[in-house]
């Protein structure tokens, strides 16, 4: 197992697929490449089979890569790729539409990476994946339609720069909308992971009375944003409006928190990102509650969001095999996150970088986290950091 990161600020997807397979050279079993919107997907997805990638995987990323070149922002997109190359594991990706049927094309794209990574009807060590916001629920009940409950789902949704709708996601040499990208990994060597978030619960709670899909009418009886405007102390949000009023930047140190398991007692929160609040007094979100579920209001600092990502990244080294050394790690970190905190970037790689050892990682920033929670099954949340850590 051996595991490279490349990175380059090429102007073109052509050029930089060629800079990265200069710098990466030998000829990769699974290659997962991450990008912005401004570069043009299908270009990038065309170029990137010059890879010669077993099993090529990837989408577009917020504003930048995490790397450890701190690869993110300015004028011209940054890309970034890491590659595995292991001749004695199996890896395979496979890309399906959503279309009517999240669900359903999530079993295709999960039965077609299986196939072609010559392990049909068996259960990987991981999937890796990334999909187009929305229907993730549906998209992770899917994918353990064909593999159980057991393997771990661990990726994060396709990002733009600005909430515009421009993501995409590569699947071989494609590169598709609205669509589900997932790769199955048989290592030869153990991986380790960890999924948390940044936050920590106020004394602020209510249950969630009225939902219709991911948008919340109702807490505790009352119009959820009258609630929400009363836990935050943001009375200016009450204000009558004729249209949707987008409230993700304010929300992002106050989503809501929903405890999914326990461990040693403590209760660990999957978080749902206020998106936008309606006239009606209704807020949409990036993650789907249940009518019943209690409702906690979070807070979250700068600090904590900069100091999180390097915690979560230790702890999924602490949680693999003692004594192994690090190959490298794929790491998901919050775009929404990363915005609140942009200037703090280098303090963030900083950080995973010392977790690891200065070992070789790549990280995404994303519009929805997938992970298997500690003592829990897999969930897709928000404002939530994951790290998968592969051993030499």
């Amino acid at each position: 197992m051996h595991i490279s990161v490349a990175t380059s600020r090429a102007d073109t997807a052509e050029r930089a697929v060629d800079e990265i397979a200069g710098a990466i050279g030998a000829r990769p079993d699974f290659a997962a490449i991450y990008f912005c919107d401004r570069l043009d997907a299908q270009a990038v997805a065309a170029a990137a089979v010059r890879l010669g990638a077993g099993a090529l995987h990837g989408g577009t990323s917020c504003r930048g890569v995490l790397a450890p070149a701190e690869l993110h922002g300015g004028a011209r997109p940054p890309v970034g790729v890491l590659v595995i190359v292991d001749p004695d594991g199996d890896y395979g990706t496979g890309i399906a539409p959503k279309g009517n049927d999240p669900r359903g094309a999530a079993r295709q794209a999960m039965n077609d990476a299986l196939a072609a990574a010559g392990r049909q009807a068996e259960a990987p060590d991981l999937v890796w994946l990334t999909a187009t916001p929305g229907d993730e629920e549906e998209i992770i009940a899917g994918i353990q339609d064909v593999t159980g409950g057991a393997t771990p789902v661990v990726g994060g949704s396709a990002a733009d720069d600005d909430v515009a709708g421009r993501w995409k996601v590569i699947g071989g040499g494609r590169a598709l909308g609205e669509a589900i990208a997932v790769s199955v990994l048989f290592p030869s060597t153990p991986l380790s992971l960890a999924f948390q978030n940044g936050y920590a619960p106020t004394a602020h709670h209510g249950v969630a009375t009225r939902v219709e899909g991911r948008r919340l009418l109702a807490i505790d009886g009352r119009p959820a944003a009258e609630v929400y405007a009363g836990w935050t102390g943001s009375p200016a949000w009450l204000a009558p409006t004729a249209e949707v009023r987008q409230i993700l930047a304010e929300s992002t140190f106050a989503p809501l928190g929903r405890p999914v398991s326990t461990v040693s007692g403590v209760p660990f929160y999957l978080l749902a990102h206020p998106a936008a609040l309606h006239p009606d007094g209704a807020l949409d979100l990036f993650a789907t509650v249940e009518e019943g579920e209690t409702l906690t209001l979070m807070e979250g600092s700068p600090e904590s969001l900069t100091a999180r990502a390097g915690r979560v990244a230790r702890q999924a080294v602490e949680n693999g095999p003692a004594g192994r050394n690090i190959a490298g790690a794929l790491v998901v970190y919050c775009g929404g996150c990363m915005l609140a905190v942009e200037e703090q970037v280098p303090r963030i790689v900083a950080g995973v970088s010392e977790a690891l050892g200065d070992s070789p990682f790549l990280g995404v920033f994303t519009f929805g986290e997938q992970g298997l929670v500690t003592g829990g099954a897999n969930r897709h949340g928000n404002l939530m950091v994951s790290c998968v850590v592969f051993a030499a």
